[in-house]
Protein backbone atom coordinates (compact mmCIF):
# COMPACT_ATOMS: atom_id res chain seq x y z
CA UNK A 1 0.00 0.00 0.00
CA UNK A 2 1.21 3.66 -0.88
CA UNK A 3 0.33 6.29 1.64
CA UNK A 4 0.59 9.72 1.28
CA UNK A 5 0.62 12.10 3.94
CA UNK A 6 -0.06 15.65 2.95
CA UNK A 7 1.55 18.16 4.93
CA UNK A 8 5.20 18.02 6.37
CA UNK A 9 4.35 19.48 10.00
CA UNK A 10 4.40 18.41 13.54
CA UNK A 11 2.05 15.90 13.10
CA UNK A 12 2.19 14.54 9.77
CA UNK A 13 5.99 13.98 10.36
CA UNK A 14 4.11 11.78 13.67
CA UNK A 15 2.59 9.56 11.75
CA UNK A 16 5.35 9.49 8.96
CA UNK A 17 7.81 7.88 11.30
CA UNK A 18 5.66 6.06 13.78
CA UNK A 19 4.43 4.05 11.15
CA UNK A 20 7.79 3.33 9.66
CA UNK A 21 9.11 2.85 13.64
CA UNK A 22 6.33 0.16 13.76
CA UNK A 23 7.15 -1.51 10.80
CA UNK A 24 4.19 -1.45 9.39
CA UNK A 25 4.66 0.60 5.82
CA UNK A 26 8.34 0.66 4.79
CA UNK A 27 10.27 4.09 3.25
CA UNK A 28 9.73 3.02 -0.17
CA UNK A 29 5.59 3.15 0.05
CA UNK A 30 5.96 6.43 2.42
CA UNK A 31 5.51 9.80 0.64
CA UNK A 32 5.22 13.51 2.33
CA UNK A 33 3.89 15.99 0.60
CA UNK A 34 5.20 19.52 1.51
CA UNK A 35 4.59 22.92 0.92
CA UNK A 36 7.93 23.91 -0.63
CA UNK A 37 10.82 22.48 -2.24
CA UNK A 38 12.79 23.45 0.35
CA UNK A 39 10.70 22.03 3.20
CA UNK A 40 10.51 18.74 1.64
CA UNK A 41 14.40 18.64 0.63
CA UNK A 42 15.35 19.37 4.48
CA UNK A 43 12.92 16.71 5.35
CA UNK A 44 14.63 14.35 2.46
CA UNK A 45 18.23 15.12 4.43
CA UNK A 46 17.19 14.01 8.15
CA UNK A 47 13.99 11.26 7.93
CA UNK A 48 13.10 8.27 6.23
CA UNK A 49 10.50 8.26 3.60
CA UNK A 50 9.94 10.04 0.15
CA UNK A 51 9.45 13.95 0.13
CA UNK A 52 7.76 15.98 -2.30
CA UNK A 53 6.51 19.26 -3.04
CA UNK A 54 4.72 18.80 -6.37
CA UNK A 55 1.02 17.07 -5.98
CA UNK A 56 1.68 15.59 -9.68
CA UNK A 57 4.40 13.76 -8.62
CA UNK A 58 2.27 11.68 -5.95
CA UNK A 59 -1.48 12.29 -5.29
CA UNK A 60 -2.66 9.84 -8.82
CA UNK A 61 -0.17 6.72 -7.16
CA UNK A 62 -0.67 7.06 -3.62
CA UNK A 63 -4.23 4.48 -2.19
CA UNK A 64 -4.07 6.49 1.25
CA UNK A 65 -3.97 10.01 1.26
CA UNK A 66 -4.04 11.57 4.71
CA UNK A 67 -4.86 15.01 4.62
CA UNK A 68 -2.71 16.60 7.75
CA UNK A 69 -2.30 19.88 7.06
CA UNK A 70 -4.09 22.83 9.15
CA UNK A 71 -7.86 22.91 8.57
CA UNK A 72 -7.42 27.08 7.39
CA UNK A 73 -5.12 25.59 4.34
CA UNK A 74 -7.74 23.40 3.57
CA UNK A 75 -9.25 25.08 0.34
CA UNK A 76 -5.82 25.47 -0.69
CA UNK A 77 -5.05 21.80 -0.57
CA UNK A 78 -8.35 20.54 -2.30
CA UNK A 79 -7.57 22.95 -5.19
CA UNK A 80 -4.25 21.85 -5.27
CA UNK A 81 -4.94 18.10 -5.64
CA UNK A 82 -8.24 18.14 -6.72
CA UNK A 83 -7.87 17.73 -10.39
CA UNK A 84 -5.57 14.89 -9.68
CA UNK A 85 -7.29 12.57 -7.65
CA UNK A 86 -7.93 8.82 -8.34
CA UNK A 87 -11.12 6.44 -8.24
CA UNK A 88 -10.74 4.56 -5.20
CA UNK A 89 -8.87 6.34 -3.15
CA UNK A 90 -9.22 6.59 0.65
CA UNK A 91 -8.72 9.52 2.38
CA UNK A 92 -8.14 9.59 6.27
CA UNK A 93 -8.27 13.69 7.47
CA UNK A 94 -6.74 14.94 10.96
CA UNK A 95 -8.19 18.24 9.92
CA UNK A 96 -10.18 19.91 13.49
CA UNK A 97 -12.91 21.28 12.22
CA UNK A 98 -13.55 20.20 8.71
CA UNK A 99 -16.56 17.98 7.78
CA UNK A 100 -16.42 14.95 5.67
CA UNK A 101 -19.21 16.26 3.99
CA UNK A 102 -16.54 19.68 2.86
CA UNK A 103 -13.83 16.99 2.10
CA UNK A 104 -16.44 14.44 -0.19
CA UNK A 105 -17.81 18.00 -2.12
CA UNK A 106 -14.17 18.81 -2.79
CA UNK A 107 -12.47 16.04 -4.36
CA UNK A 108 -15.03 14.45 -5.43
CA UNK A 109 -14.29 11.80 -2.83
CA UNK A 110 -16.61 8.66 -1.30
CA UNK A 111 -14.02 6.59 0.89
CA UNK A 112 -13.38 9.19 3.63
CA UNK A 113 -12.38 8.24 6.84
CA UNK A 114 -12.26 11.42 9.66
CA UNK A 115 -10.16 10.69 12.66
CA UNK A 116 -9.00 13.55 15.64
CA UNK A 117 -5.84 12.60 16.90
CA UNK A 118 -4.32 14.46 20.38
CA UNK A 119 -0.53 15.73 21.07
CA UNK A 120 0.50 12.89 23.60
CA UNK A 121 0.35 10.93 19.87
CA UNK A 122 3.70 12.59 19.45
CA UNK A 123 4.99 10.02 21.95
CA UNK A 124 2.95 7.15 20.68
CA UNK A 125 0.22 7.74 23.78
CA UNK A 126 -2.02 9.62 22.23
CA UNK A 127 -5.89 8.90 22.11
CA UNK A 128 -7.70 9.18 18.66
CA UNK A 129 -11.14 8.80 17.92
CA UNK A 130 -12.27 8.08 14.08
CA UNK A 131 -15.45 7.46 11.76
CA UNK A 132 -15.63 6.79 8.14
CA UNK A 133 -18.21 6.88 5.40
CA UNK A 134 -19.93 3.84 4.58
CA UNK A 135 -18.05 3.26 1.31
CA UNK A 136 -15.10 2.12 3.38
CA UNK A 137 -14.81 -1.38 3.44
CA UNK A 138 -13.95 -3.30 6.45
CA UNK A 139 -10.50 -4.16 5.30
CA UNK A 140 -9.50 -0.48 4.45
CA UNK A 141 -10.80 0.15 7.62
CA UNK A 142 -8.76 -2.03 9.85
CA UNK A 143 -5.70 -0.99 7.93
CA UNK A 144 -6.20 2.85 8.86
CA UNK A 145 -7.00 1.45 12.39
CA UNK A 146 -4.21 -0.22 12.06
CA UNK A 147 -1.95 2.89 11.32
CA UNK A 148 -3.50 5.34 13.85
CA UNK A 149 -2.58 2.93 16.56
CA UNK A 150 1.11 3.03 16.23
CA UNK A 151 0.48 6.55 17.85
CA UNK A 152 -1.25 5.44 20.61
CA UNK A 153 -5.15 4.83 21.86
CA UNK A 154 -7.87 4.65 19.25
CA UNK A 155 -12.29 4.36 19.25
CA UNK A 156 -14.13 4.12 16.58
CA UNK A 157 -17.28 6.35 16.89
CA UNK A 158 -20.54 5.76 14.54
CA UNK A 159 -21.56 9.63 14.28
CA UNK A 160 -19.37 12.21 13.09
CA UNK A 161 -20.94 14.48 15.83
CA UNK A 162 -18.93 12.53 17.90
CA UNK A 163 -14.83 13.53 16.54
CA UNK A 164 -16.27 17.06 17.31
CA UNK A 165 -16.84 15.65 21.06
CA UNK A 166 -13.49 14.10 21.42
CA UNK A 167 -11.90 17.20 19.59
CA UNK A 168 -12.95 19.02 23.10
CA UNK A 169 -12.41 15.96 25.32
CA UNK A 170 -9.36 14.35 24.03
CA UNK A 171 -8.46 16.44 21.57
CA UNK A 172 -8.14 19.95 23.51
CA UNK A 173 -7.85 17.45 27.39
CA UNK A 174 -3.95 17.27 27.33
CA UNK A 175 -4.06 21.90 27.78
CA UNK A 176 -6.88 21.32 30.38
CA UNK A 177 -4.34 18.54 31.91
CA UNK A 178 -1.42 21.09 31.78
CA UNK A 179 -3.49 24.19 33.24
CA UNK A 180 -4.41 22.02 36.01
CA UNK A 181 -0.95 20.89 36.81
CA UNK A 182 -0.03 24.76 36.35
CA UNK A 183 -1.83 25.88 38.81
CA UNK A 184 -0.34 22.99 41.23
CA UNK A 185 2.93 24.04 40.57
CA UNK A 186 2.43 27.75 41.11
CA UNK A 187 0.14 27.10 44.08
CA UNK A 188 3.93 24.85 45.84
CA UNK A 189 6.19 27.80 44.54
CA UNK A 190 4.35 30.22 46.99
CA UNK A 191 4.32 27.38 49.44
CA UNK A 192 8.79 27.44 49.29
CA UNK A 193 8.99 24.82 46.82
CA UNK A 194 11.66 25.65 43.75
CA UNK A 195 10.55 25.63 40.71
CA UNK A 196 12.19 22.35 39.89
CA UNK A 197 10.77 20.83 43.37
CA UNK A 198 7.30 21.80 41.95
CA UNK A 199 7.59 20.33 38.79
CA UNK A 200 8.80 16.96 40.09
CA UNK A 201 6.18 16.77 42.76
CA UNK A 202 2.99 17.67 40.52
CA UNK A 203 4.01 16.18 37.19
CA UNK A 204 4.70 13.11 39.23
CA UNK A 205 1.53 13.07 41.19
CA UNK A 206 -0.06 13.08 37.83
CA UNK A 207 1.81 10.34 36.65
CA UNK A 208 1.54 8.10 39.65
CA UNK A 209 -2.11 8.84 39.82
CA UNK A 210 -2.96 8.11 36.60
CA UNK A 211 -1.00 4.63 36.20
CA UNK A 212 -2.65 3.72 39.36
CA UNK A 213 -6.09 4.84 37.72
CA UNK A 214 -5.14 2.67 34.95
CA UNK A 215 -4.16 -0.65 37.04
CA UNK A 216 -7.28 -1.09 39.04
CA UNK A 217 -11.09 -1.35 38.29
CA UNK A 218 -11.86 1.58 40.94
CA UNK A 219 -13.52 4.65 39.47
CA UNK A 220 -12.77 8.36 40.28
CA UNK A 221 -14.92 8.55 43.04
CA UNK A 222 -13.45 6.00 44.66
CA UNK A 223 -10.14 6.58 44.70
CA UNK A 224 -11.24 10.26 45.92
CA UNK A 225 -12.47 8.53 48.79
CA UNK A 226 -9.30 6.60 49.61
CA UNK A 227 -7.34 9.74 49.57
CA UNK A 228 -9.86 11.89 51.07
CA UNK A 229 -9.81 10.68 55.01
CA UNK A 230 -12.92 12.74 57.05
CA UNK A 231 -11.84 15.96 58.32
CA UNK A 232 -8.38 15.78 56.26
CA UNK A 233 -6.34 17.83 53.97
CA UNK A 234 -7.76 16.50 51.12
CA UNK A 235 -11.18 16.99 52.10
CA UNK A 236 -10.66 20.47 52.84
CA UNK A 237 -9.31 21.25 49.36
CA UNK A 238 -12.56 19.08 47.68
CA UNK A 239 -14.66 20.81 49.90
CA UNK A 240 -13.40 24.85 48.38
CA UNK A 241 -13.61 23.89 45.33
CA UNK A 242 -16.94 21.91 45.15
CA UNK A 243 -18.10 25.40 47.04
CA UNK A 244 -16.49 27.67 44.23
CA UNK A 245 -17.97 25.66 41.43
CA UNK A 246 -14.79 24.03 39.73
CA UNK A 247 -16.44 20.38 38.39
CA UNK A 248 -19.37 22.68 37.10
CA UNK A 249 -16.89 24.61 35.31
CA UNK A 250 -14.85 22.13 33.99
CA UNK A 251 -18.08 20.34 32.47
CA UNK A 252 -19.05 24.13 31.27
CA UNK A 253 -15.77 24.74 29.79
CA UNK A 254 -15.78 21.22 27.76
CA UNK A 255 -19.12 21.87 26.45
CA UNK A 256 -18.14 25.08 25.15
CA UNK A 257 -15.27 23.55 23.36
CA UNK A 258 -17.28 20.56 21.60
CA UNK A 259 -19.60 23.64 21.04
CA UNK A 260 -17.09 25.98 19.21
CA UNK A 261 -15.84 22.30 17.27
CA UNK A 262 -19.38 21.88 15.74
CA UNK A 263 -18.99 25.55 14.70
CA UNK A 264 -15.89 25.43 13.27
CA UNK A 265 -17.07 22.63 11.01
CA UNK A 266 -19.62 24.67 9.59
Amino acid sequence: MKILILGGGNMGMTYAQSFLRSRIVTADNLTVLCRTYEKANQLSETHEGRFFSDPRLCVPDADLLILAVKPQDSPKLFEEIGDLTQPGQVYLSIMAGVRISTIREALRADKIIRAMPNLPAQIGAGATAFTSTDAVTRIELVMVQNLLSTTGKTIYVEREEMIDASTAISGSGPAYIYYFMNALMESARQMGFSDSEAELLVSQTFTGAVDLYNKTDLSCQDWIAKVASKGGTTEAALRVWGDTGLHEGIMAGARAAFERAKELGK
